[in-house]
């Protein structure tokens, strides 16, 4: 089971990677980081997509039909794009109290989603914090 650096050089090494974050959703801190983001702070990045995935996590009409209720976030994924660019937020479910997620920015050209929606499903499922 990979810690959270084995795990953001595997997300690194996913087709288009051009950086990868693990971050808390509700302090906005990057856990770990790894290549380059937008505007070259790691720190920013986090803070910014923290607070998407917030926003996101914390509405009702993005849980499932069944309520979300239960471990497990009731979001699984974000992706969001732009002219030359995804970024793509893996919500980690984990056994304790914790508001994390995997972010993969991929440049566009050669970026693959479906791909790294199921590399990145994978890793959270894998990743083990603490």
């Amino acid at each position: 089971m990979p810690g959270i650096d084995e795990c953001l050089l595997e997300a690194m090494r996913l087709p288009g990677a051009r950086g990868a974050a693990l971050v808390d959703w509700t302090s906005g801190l990057a856990l770990g980081s790894v290549g380059e983001f937008p505007g070259g702070d790691h720190e920013a990045a986090a803070a910014e997509t923290a607070e998407v995935a917030r926003l996101t996590a914390e509405q009702r009409a993005f849980t499932p039909d069944d309520g979300g209720e239960g471990a497990d976030p009731p979001v699984e994924d974000l992706i969001i794009s732009n002219r030359d660019s995804y970024h793509v937020l893996r919500f980690v479910p984990t056994s304790f109290d914790s508001s994390v997620f995997l972010h993969v920015w991929l440049a566009r050209s050669d970026g693959n989603l479906a791909l790294a929606r199921i590399r990145l499903g994978e890793m959270a499922g894998r990743l083990v914090l603490g």
